[in-house]
């Protein structure tokens, strides 16, 4: 099994649900994944945790980030320039990184047109704009652009897009690097992390079906490593629970918009969870319509409903009978 060092690089002291970020070293191999955020103190640890296994930050050869979120790539472009290494990513989000200050403000019209359209008051996507403050890293920097079934110093590349559209896992004999696509203590949100993606959800199920068939040791982006196979049954569960709730919630929201779904299932939001709750009921709205439960009565505003009145919970079951996501296994 490869030698792996974890470097906890942020203490979680924001009280993120999630915990502190997680950096992984592998030293015979010269590469450093997901190095933390753009702090003085993750960097701090991140330099003491390679001095710790005996490399000098100039041992590193490649930085490679699970997905373009600020708490994973921060650090990212200083431990490249200090180690004159390669930074290297999924090619659907390295350009949020590489070209990191175009990109923000593609980024923020982007997010502001699409909570709009999931019927989000303006008054809070102005808010959430707003809120949305730039990382102080580079305008821009090289890098890498990986596809799925890459490898790198021996280390395989794995699509695993629904948190965002580019995350990528990074999977080495049967330990798998996961980013925020598996975490041990609380469910990644799928659908608002990026609003790139048109059916989040669906991508999402098949990325848990894909690390069940090559992982069994999942390191996360966040807190300890965990065998990966009883947590992907974990999520399915949540999943197929919270799709049974917004479905149960159409007969009840009128009119059923992404952002009205979000508010019955969520209750009041503020902050970056306006956008993690209104993708969310998008991401289970799709995955209800993909599955032929619900329709869209609006496009420009989306709105859903029922597809007849005798769509229930059974419906759900089947529609996440997990002989679906397997279909698509590839390895």
């Amino acid at each position: 099994m490869a030698d792996v060092r974890r470097i906890q690089v942020s203490g979680g002291s924001d009280g993120s649900a999630e915990g502190g970020n997680s950096a992984y070293l592998l030293p015979d191999r010269g590469i450093l994944v997901d190095p933390g955020p753009p702090t003085e103190s993750a960097w701090d640890r991140l330099v003491d945790g390679i001095a710790d296994a005996g490399l000098a930050v100039e041992d590193i050869e490649h930085v490679l980030v699970t997905h373009w979120h600020a708490d994973h790539t921060g650090n990212a472009a200083r431990l490249r320039e200090a180690a004159d290494a390669t930074l290297a990513m999924h090619e659907r989000d390295a350009p949020l990184v590489g070209d990191y200050a175009a990109e923000r403000e593609r980024r923020l019209e982007r997010d502001a047109a699409t909570l709009e359209r999931w019927g989000v008051p303006s008054e809070q996507v102005a808010s959430l704009v707003d809120f949305d403050s730039p990382s102080p890293v580079p305008d821009e920097v090289p890098v890498r652009e990986l596809a799925d079934g890459d490898t790198v110093a021996g280390v395989d590349v794995l699509h695993t897009p629904g948190h965002t559209a580019g995350h990528a896992a990074f999977v080495v004999d049967d330990v798998g690097f996961v980013g925020d696509a598996i975490l041990r203590t609380c469910t990644p949100n799928v659908g608002g992390g990026d609003t790139r993606q048109s059916d989040p959800l669906t991508a999402y199920r098949r990325t848990l079906s894909r690390l069940e068939s090559r992982v069994e040791l999942a390191r996360p982006g966040h807190g300890e490593s965990f065998p990966l196979a009883p947590r992907v049954a974990e999520l399915r569960a949540h999943h197929r629970e919270r799709s049974g709730r917004a479905l149960a919630a159409l007969a009840t929201v009128e009119p059923a918009t992404p952002w009205a779904l979000a508010e019955e299932l969520f209750g009041e939001m503020a902050g970056y969870h306006v956008k993690f709750g209104a993708g969310e009921a998008f991401a289970h709205l799709e995955q209800l319509r993909n599955a032929g439960l619900v329709t869209r009565v609006e496009d420009d505003q989306l709105a859903y409903e029922t597809v007849d009145s005798d769509v229930g919970q059974d419906d759900v079951a089947t529609a996440w009978k997990p002989s679906t996501d397997r279909a698509s296994r590839t390895r």
